[in-house]
């Protein structure tokens, strides 16, 4: 059985007391821990008999042995030691994993065709090399992620699910349910308690799932990636391709949910991917029934010649009806685009951006800018070989990315710049990951910053109330008005926002009609445990009340604007919060009556 980072099994702390000890002395002594100072401390006290400590020994060792030696100081020990901090820094824990390879609706030139993934992924991704390690199996994609943050030092109470691959309201009905539903289990069975964690180890064996990586073995031929991982499937499976993997009832999820409501792991927030030409009034109903509130849509453009010309499959009204649809519905919108498209130049990829923005009909919350990379699976192949398209030089995408990046608006967060692709996995063109902060120099040497979301965030850095300001910043959408509440610093650093909707006409769906729609609430600062207000200091923005000061002035707006009440899509997690703040349980989402304006 392949295990990853999370599992470490062997590992008994109490075995090498002495030098943990000693070593967890030195690192909570230490005012100031940078990384040359605590490998010293680490190389100081060796592990028997000649090796050293990883990180995610030391903290297993410090939760082991803090009762033993009173050490109550969990969370700024923590804070010292912790793995990649920039994880949770955004006030919640992600776990992303990936459905399993199936055919899929598109037939976009530019996408991959590794028959081992779901369409558009490739193999050697490290989010879908831990998919494949575990078979895609979503019950331990997710329990072994959960403890493999846990084991490196973050906070796993407050868990935001990213379920991605391929169009997923492509996949049968039966199957999303079923994968949804074992991902909740997953949070459910989720303890900080290296006993009961390894109680569960054995439910992490992939060895009865299907393998797709027998798909390799298959003679290529002409046969297309949809072909053969359907024939693979009807192979394995027969007529019923889901009861071998993923299957459960709408009742058994919404158990598993209420379960999830008040477990240690809370999911809240479920993000889910699709396409915009999948979206219809009756797949938003089932995307907010399994528990979405985030759904990630591939726009990819919007200019209809380059979507034609790259066989993407949908035109931009379509796209505009999507966002409509779920815009209306209340979902947070995280758009893809992609500059370089065949068809397109730098001057008409800058353009096209700015319709992202300029378009009320479009206006998503958050975006990820894919520059389009030149796989060898892709039909793209071959307008490079004959050259009617090539990649963009390493200037031509500065400056591309630079103009789009400087046009994104306070209330759009851009997640990343650049797909974490292998360079190995790139015929052409670009492969430097990190472009976003080679172009974030670019800009700052020019006096030049941006002001999306993500560039703005307080991240670890302390605060007090004292020194924060509620601004609103408006702007219309398809819908109607969005009112974007944010607490800034004076230095316009983001400690928590707010999205309210205020439809302008009717919705599609009976149970909101008429009411105000909170679209997210999110408060900054690293992770902090679920009811512990106050408990861990002063400066941490999750512990000023923040998010209930927001809501209140989010009350007062729909209160004045006439709306008789204010409807939030809750998830599961945070369904205990709201009711405390008066909200009331609905079909899909919660509700509270606001006063009545004479």
């Amino acid at each position: 059985m392949l295990l990853s980072l999370a599992m470490q099994p062997s590992f008994e702390p109490l075995r090498f007391e002495t030098p943990l000890v000693s070593i967890i002395r030195e690192i909570r002594a230490a005012e100031r821990l940078d990384a040359n100072a605590y490998h010293r401390i680490v190389r100081r006290h060796a592990r028997p008999p000649h090796g050293s400590f990883s990180k995610s020994e030391i903290i297993r060792g410090f939760r082991a042995l803090a009762p033993s030696y009173g050490w109550d100081d969990e969370e700024g020990f923590l804070d010292k030691v912790r793995m990649k901090p920039v994880r949770t820094e955004s006030g919640v824990a992600p776990v992303t994993v990936l459905t399993q390879p199936y055919p899929c609706p598109g037939r976009c030139i530019f996408c991959p065709n590794d028959v081992r993934m779901p369409k558009s992924y490739l193999s050697r991704e490290p989010g879908a090399q831990r998919a494949a390690q575990f078979r895609f199996d979503p019950y331990a994609q997710t329990l072994s992620r959960l403890i493999a943050l846990y084991n490196t030092g973050h906070r796993v109470d407050k868990v935001e699910l990213l379920i991605l691959g391929g169009t997923w309201s492509f996949y049968p009905e039966p199957y999303q349910v079923g994968f949804v539903k074992r991902c909740f289990d997953a949070l459910n069975d989720f303890a900080a308690d290296p006993e009961r964690l390894a109680g569960l180890l054995p439910r992490l064996d992939p060895a009865s799932r299907l393998d797709f990586d027998e798909l390799l073995e298959v003679e290529a031929g002409t046969e297309t990636y949809n072909q053969r991982v359907a024939d693979y499937l009807f192979e394995r499976l027969g007529d019923d391709r889901t009861a071998a993997t993923e299957r459960a009832s709408w009742e058994e999820l919404e158990r598993a949910q209420r379960l999830n409501e008040t477990r240690e792991a809370r999911g809240v927030g479920l993000v889910l991917e699709t396409r915009p030409d999948h979206v219809t009034p009756a797949e938003v109903r089932r995307l907010r029934r399994l528990g979405a509130t985030k759904v990630q849509i591939g726009i990819q453009s919007l200019s209809d010649p380059v979507l034609a010309a790259n066989r993407r499959g949908h035109d931009v009204a379509t796209t505009r009806r999507a966002l409509h649809l779920l815009r209306q519905a209340g979902f947070k919108l995280h758009a893809h685009w992609m500059p370089n498209l065949y068809g397109s130049d730098p001057a008409a990829d800058v353009e096209d951006f700015g319709r992202l923005f300029d378009d009320p009909g479009v206006r998503p919350d958050e975006l990820k800018i894919y520059p389009c990379s030149l796989i060898e699976s892709a039909e793209l192949m071959r307008h490079w070989q004959d050259g009617s398209w090539r990649p963009y030089t390493e200037g031509e995408l500065l400056d591309v990315l630079g103009a789009c990046l400087l046009r994104v608006p306070p209330y759009c967060r851009v997640t990343r710049v650049i797909r974490d692709i292998p360079g190995q996995d790139i015929v052409d063109g670009n492969k430097v990951t990190n472009f976003r902060e080679v172009v974030e120099r670019h800009l700052q040497a020019r006096g030049l910053a941006t002001r999306d979301i993500r560039s703005r965030e307080i991240r670890r850095q302390g605060v007090e109330l004292g020194e924060l300001r509620l601004e609103r910043l408006d702007y219309e959408t398809s819908v109607g008005e969005e009112a974007f509440f944010q607490f800034v610093t004076g230095e316009d650093r983001l400690a928590g926002f707010l999205r309210l909707s205020l439809p302008g006409a009717p919705v599609f769906l009976d149970e909101i009609a008429g009411e105000a729609m909170i679209r997210e609430v999110h408060v900054y600062g690293a992770v902090v445990g679920l009811g512990e207000a106050g408990a861990e200091g002063p400066g941490r923005s999750q512990h000023l009340g923040l998010g209930r000061r927001l809501i209140a002035a989010a009350a007062e707006l729909a209160n004045e604007r006439g709306f008789p009440g204010l409807a939030v899509i809750s998830s599961v997690g945070t369904r205990e919060y709201y009711r405390a703040l008066g909200f009331a349980d609905g079909e899909l989402y919660q509700h509270r009556s606001l006063p009545q304006r004479s």
